[in-house]
């Protein structure tokens, strides 16, 4: 067995020492992870209606796999993997393969999450065993060469482009430090508000690592990923967060493969750190736009039933869907509806109007518009939403006493 400083890619990859010096790290980045945290815990917190909630889920989930495989060049689309993720997606036989790279990333996160659960939020340590399993979930029934073996460290170079994995003799080695070390440095946070923003650094240094030893034969990259995922869930990251920095690397591929090269040849992880330190708050803050978006919805869809109460004549049920379907056509193209269209906004709408006069659909509109659930535009009508937004300074109606 060789000794540590006989180790070869002490000469060959010197940058893969295992040291990060957060005194480097620029303020700002830990502003924008400090702010990542707190998106985060607004994301935990959100009050959704079970289905809408499940509906968002399965949407970052299929981003995020979706993301992870596009990188490493499957062809399907985020609709495919969402539509995996319910069972419904159908491939030709040639395609397969691609279906099977996404079912296994789904089944690898899901798994995870399930640990987790499991273990009743008690984070299992990362281990060299750990990642090599992720290896074999992503590895699962797809056609790799003969050099690889799914989950076995590999015992031959490999290269993506003009990098060269480390030495295949230390890879293993290298695999145990690298648990080691981010299971007991300094990247663990002693104080509890800062398990959030600590998890996150770790995350993206351990997917670092992994890329830079390339331990397997196939699958780095995923594995890489997937072991993001694995800390950032174990810190109690909500699950729509954890898929957010593969979207990000996908969405910027050209700059996640540039960084990566650069943090290894100028030895320095920092930068690569910033790019996807400012990715994920970019991603945390369109998922929570999306979230709020739809508490939005819920809470105004409560409020104009609310004021209808008790829906006692057919006016009144046929009063109450212009109402919504209006907010519907609205938050769509947030554009207003001229009269004329009001009773076409949906078939069920054109069929509650079918055989009324012109006078009924006015007299509707004017009580709309008493109830205050709707108003007038110089182009037709929308809906008067906003007087739910009860503190925002931009409130139409807001000002002094």
């Amino acid at each position: 067995m060789k000794g540590t400083s006989e180790r070869t890619y002490l000469t060959t990859h010197p940058w893969i020492d295992f040291r990060l010096d957060l005194r480097r790290i620029p303020a700002r980045v830990w502003m924008q992870l400090g702010a990542a945290a707190a998106d985060a815990e607004h994301i935990a917190n959100s009050m959704l209606k079970p289905e809408t909630g499940e509906a968002l889920h399965q949407l970052f989930l299929a981003k995020g796999v979706h993301a992870t495989t596009a990188i490493e060049g499957n062809t399907l689309s985020e609709d495919d993997a969402l539509r995996e993720i319910q069972g419904t997606l159908e491939r030709p036989p040639s395609q397969q393969y691609l279906v099977q790279e996404i079912r296994n990333v789904i089944d690898a996160a899901n798994a995870i999450k399930g640990e987790l659960v499991d273990s009743s939020g008690i984070s299992p340590r990362l281990t060299r065993e750990k990642i090599e399993h992720f290896n074999a979930m992503v590895l699962r029934d797809l056609p790799v060469d003969d050099s690889t073996v799914p989950g076995e460290v590999r015992g031959h170079s490999v290269g993506v482009a003009r990098y060269r994995g480390a030495p295949a003799e230390d890879c293993e080695y290298l695999l145990d430090r690298l648990c080691g070390w981010l299971n007991e440095s300094d990247l663990n946070a002693e104080d509890p508000e800062g398990l959030v923003p600590f998890a996150i650094l770790k995350a993206i240094v351990a997917h670092l690592y992994v890329a830079w030893i390339h331990p397997f034969g196939d699958g780095n990259g995923r594995t890489a990923r997937l072991v993001e995922v694995q800390i950032l869930l174990a810190a109690e990251l909500p699950a729509p967060a954890s898929h957010l920095l593969s979207n990000h690397y996908n969405l910027t591929r050209g700059e996640y493969y540039r960084q990566l090269d650069l943090a290894s040849r100028r030895s320095d992880p920092i930068p690569f750190v910033e790019y996807a330190v400012r990715g994920l708050l970019d991603g945390l803050r369109e998922a929570l736009a999306t979230i709020r978006a739809q508490q939005f919805e819920d809470r105004w869809e409560q409020y104009v039933y609310e004021t209808f109460g008790e829906l006692k004549t057919g006016a009144d049920r046929r009063r109450l869907r212009l109402a919504l379907e209006l907010t519907a056509q609205y938050q769509e193209t947030l554009e207003p509806t001229p009269k004329r269209g009001l009773r076409h906004l949906s078939p069920a709408l054109s069929e509650a109007y079918a055989g009324k006069t012109t006078k009924t659909l006015t007299r509707d509109v004017n009580a709309l518009l008493a109830m205050g659930l709707i108003e007038a535009s110089d182009h037709g009508y929308v809906p008067r939403d906003w007087v739910i937004l009860t503190f925002r300074p931009d409130r139409r109606d807001a000002g002094g006493d």
